[in-house]
């Protein structure tokens, strides 16, 4: 069950006593609902939403505006858990006033807990301004999907000595800039538990073995609605796209043979 009091500064208290962390992405008012009822510890509104609603092929040209729309939709459907939202590409890579200004917003509009950025060393200064003007901060390594061209597509990242070297000092990095979790995504999971071990902030794991002080997945691929999606670490927790086809089966059968609507479902 998760905690409703539950904080970003708590989170580190919650690796320390060993309670691992629920995470799972959110896009809608709807899902947030059915999200709210206290076994999800964060909820996640991540650029993902770019390939997952929007059908596009990366996260690259999610805007701020969708972001804080959806984001804005979780908050008015879940107060439960924690809501972290995704700073889309661009809305914090050019300058640091840029990021400010951005994850302010994000935060005013939305009413969210955090925001989320990639990257390691290079975003060290930036998470440092966000936290010390009141915007807590989860950071991202390993595979960061914005970063998906750069480092040749969407693959397991510190297989070798000097990457894994850099995460680690990565990691350390973001923890001493403010950072309050940090995710960890397509990392082996030896290289992840001892960036785990390192830490007293919380790592979350996507596709990173389960050494990591938590677990997120995209709900839509947890669900079995992403059907075109089966990476090795994802596992699917329902079919719900079956679901959905028998029931659309159903009811255009009802229609065509007009028994849809009867009597109950009609007005006199």
């Amino acid at each position: 069950m998760a905690d409703p009091s539950l904080s970003m500064p708590d989170l580190a208290t919650r690796k320390a006593a060993g309670e691992k962390l629920v995470v799972l992405t959110c896009y809608d008012a709807l899902f947030a609902r059915l999200l709210d009822g206290g076994d999800v510890d964060i909820l996640l509104v991540g650029d993902s939403l770019n390939q997952v609603l929007a059908g596009r092929r990366s996260t690259l040209s999610a805007t701020l505006d969708q972001m804080i729309y959806h984001a804005a939709s979780v908050r008015r459907g879940a107060t439960y858990p924690l809501l972290v939202v995704d700073l889309p590409f661009l809305s914090y890579q050019v300058s640091i006033e840029d990021a400010i200004r951005n994850a302010g917003r994000v935060m005013a509009v939305t009413e969210c807990d955090a925001v989320k950025l990639e990257g390691g060393a290079a975003m060290v200064p930036t998470v440092r301004a966000l936290v010390e003007r009141g915007i807590p901060v989860m950071g991202h390594l390993g595979l960061t999907p914005q970063s998906v061209n750069t480092i040749g597509g969407y693959r397991v990242q510190g297989r070798e000595d000097a990457v894994a070297e850099q995460l680690c000092a990565d990691a350390l990095a973001l923890e001493a800039a403010g950072a309050s979790s940090v995710v960890l995504e397509l990392v082996p999971r030896a290289l992840a538990a001892k960036i785990s071990a390192s830490l007293r902030i919380p790592t979350i794991g996507i596709g990173a073995g389960s050494g990591c002080d938590g677990q997120v997945l995209v709900l839509h691929d947890m669900l079995g609605l992403n059907e075109g999606f089966a990476p090795k670490f994802l596992k699917r927790y329902a079919d719900l796209a079956g679901v959905v086809r028998s029931a659309v089966t159903a009811f255009a059968a009802d229609v065509r043979a007009g028994r849809y609507p009867d009597d109950v479902h009609s007005f006199d």
